[in-house]
This record gives C-alpha cells, sequence and structure tokens, in this order.
C-alpha cells in the first residue's frame, strides 16, 4: 500500500496494491502492522457499513472529546465526494478541510484521525461506504455542522437542491456556533 498525507497534518489517503486478472481482482484492505507503520496505532473496533442513493449527503458529523473517532474509510460500490474538517483548535490547519473521490474502482482509502468532522456524498447511482472506527458511536456526544457552513465552504460537486439530508443534517449547527467562542 502507498500512504499518501494530505495538506492536514493527520489525514491520509491510502491506495492499496491491487492484483487484477481475468477472474477479478484482490488485495489487502487493511494490515495493522503497515498501518502503524506509516500513520501509528489505532485500535479499530468496529466496522460499519451503509447504502445510500445520489445525492445523499451524511454528515458533517463528529463525536466530542472523549468520544471522537478516528475512521478509515472506503468505497465498495459507486462513487463519493469525501470530506474532512479539522476541528482541532490548536491546529494551523482549525477549519480548514481536505477531500477526496473514494470509488470502487480506485480503491482509495481516507484515514481520518479524531478531532475532525468528517462526511460524503453520493455522485453515483448508489454508493456502499463502509468504514472502521476506533471508539464507540455515542448518541449524546455527537454533532452535526451544516454541510452549506460559509465559514468551511465544502465545494460539493452536486447542486445544493440535489442533496438529500436527514432531518438531524437538516439542522445541523453552524461552524461558529460550535467553535467560534
Amino acid at each position: 500500500m502507498e500512504y499518501l498525507q494530505t495538506e492536514i497534518d493527520g489525514v491520509w489517503v491510502i491506495q492499496p496494491k491491487v492484483f487484477e486478472d481475468s477472474r477479478g481482482y484482490f488485495m489487502e484492505s487493511f494490515k495493522k502492522d503497515e498501518f502503524e507503520k506509516n500513520i501509528g496505532k489505532v485500535d479499530f473496533i468496529q466496522d460499519n457499513e451503509s447504502k445510500s442513493s445520489f445525492g445523499v449527503l451524511r454528515g458533517l458529523h463528529y463525536q466530542k472529546g472523549e468520544y471522537s473517532q478516528a475512521k478509515l474509510v472506503r468505497v465498495i460500490k459507486g462513487r463519493v465526494f469525501d470530506v474532512a474538517v479539522d476541528l482541532r483548535k490548536s491546529s494551523p490547519t482549525f477549519g480548514k478541510y481536505v477531500s477526496i473521490e473514494l470509488t470502487e474502482d480506485n480503491k482509495r482509502q481516507f484515514f481520518i484521525p479524531r478531532g475532525f468532522a468528517h462526511g460524503f456524498l453520493v455522485l453515483s447511482e448508489e454508493a456502499i461506504f463502509t468504514y472502521k472506527v476506533d471508539n464507540a458511536y455515542t448518541p449524546s456526544a455527537e454533532e452535526s455542522i451544516r454541510f452549506d457552513d460559509p465559514q468551511i465552504n465544502v465545494d460539493w460537486p452536486v447542486a445544493p437542491e440535489q442533496i438529500l439530508l436527514s432531518e438531524k443534517d437538516k439542522n445541523g449547527k453552524r461552524f461558529c456556533e460550535a467553535f467560534c467562542f
């Protein structure tokens, strides 16, 4: 696997080695010792999977404090535009985001450390999105930042009227409501 540091410290793109032939392909999607050598120690405790249709935007979600989660995400079917927003107040990139297109064809993975909000937008007819997390989901610690927050200003590649949000995400906070005090 190739480990590529993004412009935000701690966020990585992982490009697996894919072996293809007439039967299909084989790849290692996670190898603990190699991951820890390149990124550091993370104890993933749970794998999650979601299926969504075109225009579904999930996020920008995060869990507060001790309930924060690191995530290793990838797409096994379809295409998504994936975003990580730096919420670490001491970071020089606080409030900035990094994005990547994850697809079933490029097989890239995106590592998002603790201290980030995360979201993704489905670009294909449907997408199956999987991710590993290093901390349990805790509903009382979960927060959501609006996808269209003007301070973060994510350049989503779909027109706003095509975006489908949950009620929770429609009621997400503005960045400054959560972090500008």
